[in-house]
């Protein structure tokens, strides 16, 4: 991967990476990866199935089961579980909740890195760059990214953020929202972590195209004269 334009972008929920890892791909003209989404679409499944996700050797049992099909368009990221798009159903209080204890069994997480190592390969191999967007890019789905960029926000504005995405679930208020973000921050914490040469940006008081506009002029950047997005 060392040979093709990556741009990692992690952080802890509720940071904004999904929305600035979007909006710099269309920007720079790159592919898109959310792979948060692809945990997401398994706990949407293993719930759906009736899997006790409070049980890693349930997961682990049917870790592999699903197909899971990622799009990589940033104006359009479809993600489909077993030919049914997911792509919306998977942001509910249900699955966040969720999310969390799924991603931190070893199976699904061997599955589901392996996977983004894939489509970042098939990104380059098309002669694309891509920018992809999780907790653990930069140190461990792809380490020799070009631009490695850490995300955060202080915890107030974070349930703010994810209490408005969660605006048609009347119960999702900023309170209860930041208590979820608690727990799930505990349970992610294993899993988030900065690269030692990752760029911190604190989006608390920045808009989206504040930081859209900062990630993409490290990429411009570091690319120079030779960059043609």
């Amino acid at each position: 991967m060392t040979d093709c334009f990556v741009i990692a972008v992690d952080g802890p929920a509720g940071s904004g990476k999904s929305s600035a890892a979007r909006g710099v791909a269309r920007a720079l003209s790159l592919r898109y990866l959310d792979t948060g989404a692809m945990y997401r679409a398994l706990t949407w499944w293993m719930i759906r199935q009736g899997v006790e996700v409070a049980s890693p050797a349930a997961i682990a049992a049917q870790a592999r089961r699903p197909a899971i099909e990622v799009g990589t368009d940033p104006r359009a990221p479809v993600i489909t579980v077993d030919g049914t798009d997911v792509t919306s159903v998977i942001r509910t209080r249900e699955v966040s909740n969720a999310v969390s204890a799924v991603a931190r069994v070893p199976e699904v997480r061997a599955r589901l890195v392996a996977m983004q190592q894939e489509i970042i390969t098939a990104a380059c191999d098309a002669g694309e760059g891509i920018v992809a967007e999780g907790r653990d890019i930069g140190t461990v789905v792809a380490p020799d990214a070009a631009i490695k960029v850490f995300l955060t926000a202080s915890e107030t504005v974070r349930a703010r953020r994810r209490s408005a995405d969660l605006g048609a679930d009347p119960a999702a208020t900023v309170e209860l929202t930041q208590s979820e973000q608690q727990r799930r921050d505990r349970i992610d914490a294993p899993q988030t972590a900065m690269a030692a040469d990752a760029v911190q940006i604190d989006s608390t008081a920045l808009g989206l195209d504040e930081v859209v506009g900062a990630i993409a002029g490290l990429a411009r950047q570091r690319a120079g004269a030779a960059w043609t997005g």
